[in-house]
């Protein structure tokens, strides 16, 4: 038997609720797990994703040794001596490069590297970049319900710490998180508590200068000791991401996805399917493996985008699954709709009117229905002349390929057996592809959990497998804040995660719709005002597109459940699901105030029915201002609009409400967080339209 650690990448999840967690997810768009206080495993999915005083529940990442049978070694295990953790995660986001869209992104070519596009550093005048990573060092514990913590003060003596100073905005970051052991052995990791501070006004989507966040990533190593002395020695890597508000609403191409897509183009991990350099069409796709999913996530987008192009694209308008003859029109005009993904090592010598990542439809300008998926791509934001401008999303390659499969007629539609194994079909463990596939996977600008990067072979030992660049040896002399990981030789703790928004509550903020010009292929953006005093803004005409609405949700229906004198809404009514927070301060004061998006029917998995639920609706006040108060003509005021905030004396606000809003204000003054500030006015606008919130 080859034991081996899994999840081979771990997803942990930041929440801010004191104690209380739950286990991450062990399918690709199933609910995490209830645990109890030891990280045990309660067989039970999470109902209720927030605490008592509106606070969210942190995620665990469990990590377990199994074989490709899934037999699981243990504390229980005959001949198992002891089993030894180490984790070492780190955050270097302050330390590393100023995002910017595709700038550094190496598979387009070194021209585009950090260097030759001059990218400045984030915190350019720091002396010391090194002291700009949070950096609690490794933590080692063993046996059953053992515990640590990432925090400066039970830092490893000899290990050279680093932690930020106390910000004079926002919320000091004193941690990375903790790990644990439970009954068994079993490694439980636990992210941090959404903290972020810093000195400066926050800027934009990307954030600010001084700040630090509590997102994080790194390496998990196990040494398992036998009682005949023998040791076996595995390990695996872990990501701290933000919350996911919609779990059950999975991204058309996701992190599994695109880990799947290097590993067969770059990693040959099925021959049969792409050898020499290119897909073999002699390959059959498999209907419920490789086409149907895509057709499913599609048709959920609608619980948390406004989309009515996709939502048509998936209705029964013929047999999907049907492979005939007779069905192969119906196919291939379906498959048509689809973008054919451009690869980055030659997108740069097709002509950019011949990019289909640019085209919003078929034929170019013209056309009636758009090209799926309705996503923007990885950079709608700049322009060529500085930047890879990629307007509109794309499949992965294979992705693609095995749609075109599908089209041809070459698939098979038969329902693959329940798994016997541990693995799929292509040697893939279940547990590597559940724990990322609910991760974004594209558009990547830069992304939710990671980026980019985990696009480059160069960050890969083997299929869904991160490259160590200490070869499991650990970094007893620190972390490099300037090596670029992307280059080869392996990744160290912060890498996966240190390209992503500081603090990545801002980034949340401004990050789910994008209006993306579909005429110029070289241009995303115009100015409007002059040289000295630039107006950066779409050029029209523009197509209103999302980003990634499972995991950043935009358009959401009310839950029947909720109390309509705090809602203010009817059920059932589609609204901005973030309506309320206006701004990049209070989206980073308050994001724990945002509802999950939930399926109410689940009883009936062919008619799913997703609605906001748990938000904290207590904090935020309402108004209906009629249209004539803006524009002073009286003949307006048979019209209102609607208006959620945030009152400014939010805690006299929340001490005059009922037991709820006092709970949630003994959360609030638990943070002890200092006044954030931005700047007023931002005449550069990274994204656009996300200001429009109704």
């Amino acid at each position: 038997m080859n034991y081996s650690l899994h999840p081979s990448v771990g997803v942990a999840r930041l929440g801010n609720s004191d104690g209380q967690f739950y286990l991450a997810p062990d399918q690709i768009g199933g609910l995490p797990y209830e645990a109890d206080e030891l990280g045990n495993k309660i067989d039970t999915p999470v109902s209720q994703f927030k605490d008592d005083e509106g606070r969210i529940r942190r995620q665990g990442q469990p990590f377990k040794i199994i074989d490709e049978n899934n037999n699981e070694l243990t504390l229980s295990s005959d001949k198992v001596k002891a089993i030894t953790w180490t984790v070492h995660v780190a955050n270097k986001k302050a330390a590393w490069y100023e995002f910017n869209e595709l700038q550094g992104n190496l598979l387009f070519g070194e021209d585009n590297s950090y260097k030759k596009r001059g990218t400045p550093w984030r915190n350019k005048d720091a002396d010391d970049r090194r002291a700009l990573i949070i950096d609690p060092g490794p933590r080692t514990i063993s046996g059953a319900n053992d515990q640590a913590n990432f925090d400066e003060a039970s830092a490893p003596s000899n290990y050279p710490v680093s932690f930020p100073p106390k910000p004079c905005q926002g919320t000091e970051v004193k941690t990375l998180g903790n790990i644990l052991t439970d009954n068994e052995g079993r490694l439980v990791v636990i992210g941090g508590f959404g903290n972020a501070g810093g000195n400066e006004p926050l800027e934009s989507y990307g954030g600010a200068d001084t700040w630090h966040d509590d997102i994080a990533d790194g390496t998990v190593y196990c040494t398992v000791t036998f009682n005949d002395g023998k040791e076996l020695k595995l390990s695996a890597w872990v990501i701290v991401g933000s919350p996911d508000f919609a779990p059950e609403i999975v991204n058309i191409s996701n992190l599994s996805d695109t880990m799947f897509d290097v590993a067969v183009r770059e990693q040959n991990l099925c021959p049969e399917l792409f050898q020499g350099g290119e897909f073999q069409t002699s390959y059959p796709a498999n209907y419920y493996r490789d086409i149907e999913p895509i057709i499913q996530r599609i048709s959920r987008y609608q619980w948390v985008s406004n989309v009515q192009s996709m939502s048509a694209f998936v209705s029964n308008i013929f047999d999907f699954k049907d492979n005939s003859e007779d069905n192969k029109a119906n196919r291939e005009a379906y498959f048509n709709y689809f973008r054919q993904p451009v690869d980055p090592a030659t997108m740069q010598q097709i002509p950019p009117l011949e990019q289909t990542n640019q085209q919003l439809f078929e034929h170019g300008t013209e056309g009636h229905l758009p090209l799926m998926p309705m996503n923007s791509g990885s950079n709608s934001v700049s322009n060529a002349e500085d930047n890879i401008v990629d307007k509109f999303l794309t499949l992965t390659q294979t992705q693609y390929f095995l749609l075109s499969q599908w089209a041809e007629g070459n698939f098979s539609s038969e329902k693959p057996a329940e798994p016997t194994s541990a693995q799929d079909d292509f040697g893939v463990f279940y547990a590597d592809q559940s724990s990322v596939g609910n991760c974004v996977g594209l558009p990547m600008c830069p992304g939710i959990e990671v980026t980019w990067s985990m696009q480059n072979p160069a960050v890969y030992a083997a299929p869904y497998v991160i490259k160590d660049q200490s070869m499991g040896n650990g970094f007893p002399s620190g972390l490099d804040p300037e090596r670029d990981e992307c280059e080869g030789g392996g990744c160290q703790p912060g890498d996966l995660t240190k390209r992503m928004a500081c603090p990545w509550q801002a980034d949340f903020f401004n990050c789910t719709i994008q209006n993306v010009n579909f005429t110029d292929p070289t241009v995303n953006k115009v100015n409007e005002g002059t040289e000295e005093d630039p107006n950066m803004v779409p050029l029209a005409p523009t197509y209103y597109s999302y980003w990634w609405p499972p995991q950043s949700p935009w358009d959401v229906l009310t839950n029947q459940y909720d109390d309509q004198s705090l809602t203010h809404l009817p059920a059932g009514q589609q609204v901005n699901y973030a309506r309320g927070i206006n701004s990049f301060v209070q989206m980073v004061e308050h994001w724990s105030a945002l509802g999950f998006i939930r399926n109410q029917n689940t009883e009936e998995p062919n008619f799913p029915f997703f609605t906001e639920s748990e938000r904290n609706h207590q904090l935020f006040a309402y108004k209906d201002v009629p249209v004539s108060d803006i524009t002073g003509n009286q003949q307006d005021d048979g019209t209102d609009i609607p208006v959620f905030y945030i009152p400014d004396d939010v805690k006299s606000h929340l001490s005059s409400g009922c037991a709820k809003a006092k709970a949630l204000l003994n959360g609030l003054e638990k943070k002890m967080a200092q006044p954030i500030t931005a700047k007023p006015a931002i005449k550069k606008v990274p994204r656009s339209g996300t200001r429009t919130r109704r």
